[in-house]
């Protein structure tokens, strides 16, 4: 008789429920969930805390951009190399201990001399130490979950990341406030060190296996490290060109977070001040489009979710330029965001999926240099260049028309080329 054949065995499941499953990857994701509401609150925090701190008359916008830069000066200056200690380390100590230094170094700050440059000191310190989390977290993600739910597990932390970014600067001074009115002198610097201080001790419950590097190998030549990895990229060029898709959302996002102040009035609302709404609005499609991706398993398979959502951004920037309605604007906005979801979750899930195990932090390292790159200079050139452009057409109107054409422009042209040079390989890998 020939052998009963034994039915075959049950797929995998994949999307969110499979997700909530996993304990270890519930408690990193809860961690990058705590620690992204902790960065935000703290650099309203550290710009509130400006005003106790004796800077001379007439200094004070200056002393605000000083502190900006030292902030965002290390995700430039260390982004890259942060990843050689991921990978040498070990990442879950990396995730903790992270944590603890920002934690205690906020801690601290009630209990040091009101001195401006103490505080510039503790801000590049935290922000250092920041930069050491995000390619330990992205390299912690395939290590949890099989490579079919990376789509899923994506999906999440791209709500939070990139969600984050856009409203929680809009949480910042009311919590802020709620917590002084509770700890008093020291409930502020309370409430964002234990955040931090939280966050450590859910990480700590995560079950990572990994294999550590040499460590004897940190401090011997890590500018080869960081060579190994641009040649990596180099080589892999279908990894190269999803970070590049990447780098152009958030220069998108970050684009469209200056010119909202003057899209405000122009969609209906009262002033410029209400420019948070069409922040929200972009933060809500995100959300959904992330939702989506992440509950549709493999619905979308071998589709061209990149291209899709590059077109549907192109889409909503030039329409933006016509639109006078206020739920029609708010509208465009969602519909903007569910489009960079559809890019940045699958571009990161390509990144992890085809990057071998101990380049991850190197790769994850340059990779959060990019982003952080992309972030900072739209906000510090997108003002200027409309400004520019409106002062050249004799209109704010017109050039702020002008400029969302050209970002459109941009997101359109992006699209198509990444599709067209890599549309072969990805319908196999997302």
């Amino acid at each position: 008789m020939f052998p009963v054949e034994k039915p075959s065995a049950t797929p995998p499941q994949v999307g969110f429920r499979a997700l909530l499953k996993n304990r270890s990857f519930l408690a990193l994701w809860v961690g990058q969930l705590l620690s992204q509401v902790a960065d935000k609150i703290l650099l309203t925090l550290l710009i509130a805390l400006l005003s106790i701190y004796p800077t001379p008359t007439g200094t004070e916008n200056s002393m605000r951009s000083i502190l900006l830069l030292a902030f965002t000066l290390p995700a430039i200056l260390f982004g890259s190399a942060a990843g050689i200690f991921v990978d040498r380390l070990g990442k879950k100590l990396v995730l903790v201990v992270s944590n603890l230094i920002r934690a205690l170094l906020i801690f601290t700050i009630p209990f040091l001399p009101r001195e401006f440059v103490i505080l510039l000191l503790i801000t590049f310190i935290v922000s250092t130490v920041t930069q050491f989390f995000a390619p330990a977290e992205q390299a912690s993600i395939p290590l949890l979950i099989p490579r079919e739910n990376l789509l899923a597990a994506n999906a999440l932390f791209t709500t939070t990341t990139m969600g984050g970014f856009i409203v929680g600067f809009a949480i910042g001074e009311p919590v802020l406030s709620l917590s002084q009115a509770w700890g008093g002198n020291f409930g502020q610097e309370l409430l964002v060190g234990g955040l931090y201080f939280l966050a450590a001790g859910i990480l700590q419950t995560v079950a990572l296996k990994e294999t550590i590097a040499n460590v004897g190998g940190i401090m011997m030549n890590p500018w080869q490290e960081i060579k190994a990895g641009f040649s990596y990229l180099k080589q892999n060029r279908m990894v190269w060109n999803a970070m590049l898709q990447l780098t152009t959302l958030y220069c998108v996002i970050a684009a469209l977070i200056v010119i909202t102040f003057s899209l405000a009035p122009q969609i209906g609302l009262q002033s410029e001040k209400q420019y948070g709404f069409i922040l929200a609005a972009a933060g809500i499609g995100i959300v959904l489009g992330a939702g989506v991706l992440g509950h549709g398993g493999g619905v979308f398979h071998h589709k061209p979710l990149p291209l899709f959502g590059f077109l549907t951004i192109a889409f909503s920037l030039a329409v933006f330029s016509f639109v006078s309605n206020l739920w029609l604007g708010l509208g465009l906005s969602a519909l903007l965001g569910v489009g960079a979801a559809f890019v940045g979750v699958p571009m990161q899930t390509l990144i992890q999926k085809e990057t071998p195990t101990d380049m991850h932090g190197k790769v994850f390292g340059f990779q959060n240099n990019l982003v952080n790159i992309a972030l900072s200079v739209p906000l510090a050139i997108t003002g200027p260049i409309t400004d520019a452009v409106s002062n050249a057409v004799g209109s704010e109107a017109l050039g702020l028309k002008i400029v969302l054409a050209g970002m459109s422009a941009i997101a359109l042209t992006v699209g198509i080329w990444a599709w067209n040079h890599s549309r072969r390989v990805l319908r196999n890998v997302i």
